[in-house]
């Protein structure tokens, strides 16, 4: 259940003398399919009229100067200010959809619609005005390719956001990887460490350019790579460090960059979920050497497909530049001292990303408030762990991600199949890559071994209504419970 907001009930009500014609351009102008009919002097509630209920008027002979109080229409349901919310959800059913809530003397001051949708899914993009404005900017002035004022704009804004002096823009997120591994000189025969729980995008950077992915556990606190087994991954092959900020959760930087400085290796955060994310109140990404992002169109903030490269070093920038546009020198065209790719961002995807970081904070607060809800209902649901928050965290929760105890109640793979049928889509949580078939290492990484097989994400986008968590907390709560109460 969703409810309207109180200043635009008014553009909603008509009076009982009002004609077919003016219901139907006020229906037009509204967002919820409907009018509500009030005395012209008290403004007392008296009825409702659809847009289905003006259809069968007009089949039954009526006309667009017909009055709205000669409309036949069923008898609409109410509710009372001070009734719960839980109390008039109970009222829709297969036809109420909508229920005016009435104070003592019969005014309405609120509405309540029914808005559920049938399948929830993982993610969607948080997509608005700015981002079509930006976009017919682009198509309007001609300037859809690599070239325009938004990707420049685009680098900027993100530079400043994550606290870097440079950014430079990618085609996506594993093309930034790549980049960031070739600015730093990483070739064959090298060795680059990695967590082995997260999306293999992040080892098969590494396999571009000829190195090995070397990897590593998880700690279970995080589900990040553990800090205290790097050490003992490093060989004199070793030439960087890829901790990944899994879900949207940071990894614990301190011992990772002193571990990198004790050795001289560089440090390359692979920020592609955690746009955002915090640590010990640094901003990921401008923590390391470099930081890469993805704008995939489920990530926090999206351009479709495209990705960031953020970092202090002005040297690396530029080099990230050169390798990005084919290798040519910009101040000499089509002349190419080095091997280079096409990994350049679109200037309309540009703009997209310039009204995503214009509102990141808020689609972030969404994503947090979501999490909020998620965790009071689930937190004390047994058999079920919630996301990890170290103390100095901010976790921006990507996804909604969560561990499944099958000893408690019902599998993870169980769980999933269940939700799916009552219209939830889940994910399960990335299989380690020391275990896909083309990396296949034979390593016992006990915890990320772990946390894969009991982890999945939950419907998480900023845009989620509060009552589809609660529908999603419900399913689950009602699916452990019966699998408890029938052991």
């Amino acid at each position: 259940m969703r409810k309207i907001d109180r200043k635009k009930i008014d553009e909603i009500c008509i009076s009982p003398a009002s004609t077919i014609r003016q219901a139907m351009e006020v229906v037009d102008r509204g967002e919820i399919g409907a009018v509500f009919i009030v005395d012209d002097q008290t403004r007392s509630f008296l009825g409702l009229i659809t847009d289905g209920d003006i259809r069968r008027a007009i089949l039954k002979g009526g006309n667009l100067d017909t009055e709205i109080e000669l409309v036949e229409r069923p008898r609409t349901k109410t509710a009372t200010e001070v009734m719960k919310t839980e109390e008039i959800s109970e009222m829709f059913d297969g036809k109420v959809r909508i229920i005016p809530v009435l104070d003592l003397e019969n005014k309405i001051v609120d509405i309540a619609l029914y808005d559920q949708r049938i399948h929830l899914p993982v993610a969607e993009p948080s997509l608005g005005e700015k981002e079509l404005s930006y976009v017919s900017d682009c198509i309007i002035s001609n300037w859809i390719s690599s070239t325009g004022k938004y990707v420049n704009k685009f680098e900027s804004l993100f530079a400043d956001y994550c606290g870097s002096r440079y950014a430079v823009a990618t085609s996506n997120g594993t093309s930034a990887l790549h980049l960031a591994l070739l600015a730093l000189g990483i070739h064959q025969g090298d060795e680059v460490i990695v967590p082995s729980l997260t999306f293999i995008a992040t080892a098969n950077a590494v396999t571009y350019t000829g190195a090995k992915p070397v990897f590593v556990d998880s700690e279970p606190e995080t589900w990040n790579i553990d800090p205290n087994l790097i050490e003992e991954a490093i060989s004199p092959k070793t030439k960087a460090i890829i901790p990944v900020h899994l879900y949207g959760h940071p990894a614990d930087m301190d011992p990772i960059l002193e571990i990198a400085r004790s050795h001289n290796l560089a440090v390359i955060e692979d920020a592609a979920e955690a746009h955002g994310a915090e640590y010990k109140g640094k901003k990921v990404g401008g923590i390391g050497d470099i930081g890469i992002f993805s704008f995939y169109g489920n990530k926090i903030i999206t351009t479709g497909e495209g990705g960031m490269i953020v970092t202090n070093n002005s040297d690396f920038a530029e080099r990230i530049k050169l390798f990005r546009n084919h290798g040519m020198l910009p101040s000499k065209r089509y002349w190419h001292p080095v091997l280079g790719y096409n990994y350049r961002l679109t200037n309309i995807q540009a703009a997209i990303g310039v009204a995503q970081v214009e509102r990141v904070e808020s689609i972030i607060k969404a994503k947090l408030d979501i999490a909020d809800r998620y965790e009071k209902q689930l937190g004390c649901v047994k058999g079920i762990i919630c996301p990890p928050k170290a103390k100095w965290a901010k976790n921006v929760y990507w996804l909604y991600s969560i561990l499944v105890e099958e000893e408690y109640g019902i599998s993870r793979d169980e769980l999933i199949k269940e939700l799916s049928s009552m219209g939830i889509d889940t994910r399960p949580l990335f299989p380690p890559i020391h275990m896909q078939p083309i990396y296949n290492t034979g390593q016992n990484l006990e915890v990320a071994g772990g946390l894969a097989s009991r982890g999945l994400s939950l419907p998480g986008s900023s845009g989620l209504q509060y009552h589809e968590v609660d529908r999603v907390c419900r399913a689950i709560s009602t699916i452990q419970n019966r699998v408890i109460n029938t052991r």
